[in-house]
């Protein structure tokens, strides 16, 4: 068993009350958070840590990444070496974790590999929960073929994004495929998107038979189905029809947020990624052909978060960045902060994504029995939330399941 660290002179956040807990002490054993409180008596031989009156927050959740999309172009990436996608993915995973993020969730690509490298330490990176292939009708936003090409590489171990399905039968098969290898959650591609090559972003994708299938079939192994969509039509098909987490949405009206409401559903925006392919996707390889869509949805999106969070839908801090963008993963918050009090944008990133993957008292809080993942930071970011969109300056410690990731302290006695 890992030797017990002690944290003490802590300020302890509580992310559900939006309070700290000052002068607090807590005790990690085995991974795990073992105690919180102001007088721990910790074992012989405990490492013990002087937060010196820092914040102490619990590991921060990104609730949508793309790990394997290595470069902007995710046609291009289909067509290189799986070994090679993956080294490369693996110094993206482990950037994130040293931006603070300790558990991701990624919306396709990533597949058991990936998430077991991780576990069993062998890619340093944050914990990854993955769904897989996203399901996508021929021509959506997952099917990456040019107009002239038309055949697609099924393989499973092909480093794609998604795979293409028609009809309930194919779209049944696909996902109790992703379900089989382990998937923690199942993505279905129900509108056009930004980075596919052929189709609309106001299209709606996926007949409602085949949405239902895939429900049905989560639904049947405990899972739960993610959608891609951006109108308020296609969110509205999909959470009609049992979705339970719509992710970007940024052109939803008021009758989008009245299902998410009615369905305790869950809202993902990513703002962050628009913003920055906006701004330097084609140097970065974008096609410019996706770059022109980036327009379509760029300015909605904050709009469509302020609308969610003044109706109180439970909204999930994400990111959808892409190849060389992905270092700006953290400016989500200051973003986010433009119409969210710092505490709201904190719990989107903490205790309401630990509540969409499942994790509810395990993750995204400072609680005896969750695991001990832990960052302290300098400064007040229920004040400023924007001190978290610069965490090589802010955060000074980094701990996941026990284990000190990076640590920046003046005395660690």
């Amino acid at each position: 068993m890992s030797q017990a660290t002690l944290i003490r002179n802590a300020r302890v956040l509580d992310v559900r009350a939006g309070a700290y807990l000052d002068h607090a002490q807590v005790l990690v054993s085995g991974g795990f958070i073992a105690e919180v409180g102001d007088d721990i008596a910790a074992p012989d031989g405990t490492e013990v840590i002087d937060a010196e009156g820092r914040a102490l927050l619990p590991g921060l959740i990104d609730g949508h990444v793309h790990v394997i999309a290595v470069h902007p172009d995710l046609g291009a990436v289909e067509d290189w070496a799986a070994s090679y996608v993956t080294a490369r993915a693996a110094r993206i995973m482990r950037d994130m974790l040293h931006r603070g993020f300790t558990t991701v969730r990624d919306l396709s690509g990533a597949d058991h590999g990936h998430a077991d490298a991780q576990a069993e330490g062998y890619i340093e990176g944050p914990r990854l929960l993955f769904c897989g292939k996203a399901v996508s009708q021929t021509g959506g936003h997952a099917d990456m073929r040019p107009r002239g090409r038309m055949h697609a590489d099924t393989h499973p171990g092909c480093p794609s994004a998604g795979i293409v399905c028609d009809g309930v039968p194919e779209v049944r098969r696909a996902v109790r495929q992703q379900l089989r290898t382990g998937a923690d959650h199942i993505k279905l591609m129900l509108s056009g998107g930004v980075a596919s090559p052929t189709d609309r972003i106001d299209s709606t994708q996926l007949a409602i038979d085949e949405i239902r299938a895939a429900v049905e079939e989560a639904d049947a192994a405990n899972r739960y189905v993610a959608g891609h969509a951006y109108t308020a039509k296609a969110v509205n098909r999909g959470l009609e029809n049992g979705v339970r987490s719509i992710e970007h949405g940024n052109l939803i009206d008021q009758s989008s947020i009245d299902l998410f409401l009615r369905h305790d559903a869950f809202y993902v925006p990513t703002l962050i990624t628009y913003h920055r392919m906006s701004e330097e996707g084609l140097e970065h390889g974008l096609p410019e052909d996706n770059h022109r869509k980036v327009g379509e949805v760029l300015g909605q999106g904050l709009h469509a978060l302020d609308l969610a969070h003044r109706a109180g839908v439970q909204v999930v801090f994400g990111t959808d960045l892409l190849g060389d963008m992905h270092r700006h993963q953290s400016e989500e918050f200051a973003i986010r902060a433009q119409v969210q009090p710092g505490i709201d944008v904190i719990r989107s990133a903490t205790v309401t994504a630990a509540k969409l993957i499942g994790y509810e008292g395990r993750l995204g809080e400072v609680v005896a029995g969750a695991h001990a993942d832990l960052i302290l930071v300098d400064g007040d970011p229920v004040a400023d939330v924007t001190l978290l969109a610069r965490p090589e300056q802010s955060i000074r410690l980094i701990m996941q399941a026990g284990r000190i990731v990076r640590a920046r302290l003046t005395s660690q006695p």
